[in-house]
């Protein structure tokens, strides 16, 4: 058997234990590393190699971030916060929460900020009898729009800055973005 073929049917298997979901993802793609590993398409050198890099360890340790902070109760307490501070008019809580998004996604991953604030979010939105997409979708893009405000806000501003610094320039700074992204978030 070809190593094309060999790669394509761990990859189909692969598709398959993710859709099931019968498997958690993570055991998943593990397996499929060891299944590539084992068939001699991979080196271990080159399967580990992925875990090496500064990209993959910080958005790791920014999820890290993110469930410490759910894990000691900030997040509760924020929920609190933003849900007195917003009240329960709708255009009010939309800015509060957009911007409480954007600052946290600013200085953590966009998905983990959305993760740690999406029961917050639908929490008040049903207390304030509001149908919770209509600030879940606020929230989505306040995430996105924050990520873009730091270097470590969204992993494509890491492995930009990463590549610049391989090519021999130097990488981008924490607050690099800063400027840009105020003007795209505003």
């Amino acid at each position: 058997m070809s190593d094309a073929l060999i790669v394509v049917v761990i990859l189909v298997i692969t598709v398959v234990l993710f859709v099931s979901d019968r498997l958690p993802l993570d055991l998943v793609a593990l397996m499929s590393l060891g299944a590539l590993m084992l068939t001699g398409i991979l080196t271990p050198g080159e399967a580990l190699a992925g875990f090496a890099s500064s990209i993959v360890m910080m958005i790791a340790g920014l999820f890290v971030v993110g469930a410490a902070l759910q894990g000691s109760g900030v997040t509760t307490w924020l929920g609190s916060q933003l849900a007195r501070v917003g009240g329960s008019t709708e255009t009010r809580l939309v800015i509060v929460l957009m911007v409480a998004a954007a600052v946290m996604s600013s200085f953590m991953s966009s998905t983990g900020t959305v993760a740690i604030l999406l029961p917050v979010v639908v929490a008040i939105a049903r207390r304030a009898f509001i149908s919770p997409s209509r600030l879940l979708m606020p929230l989505a893009f306040a995430s996105l729009l924050g990520g873009m405000l730091t270097l470590i806000g969204t992993p494509p501003n890491i492995v930009v800055s990463n590549a610049l610094a391989e090519s021999g320039r130097g990488p981008f700074g924490f607050f690099s973005f800063t400027g840009p992204g105020l003007i795209v978030a505003t």
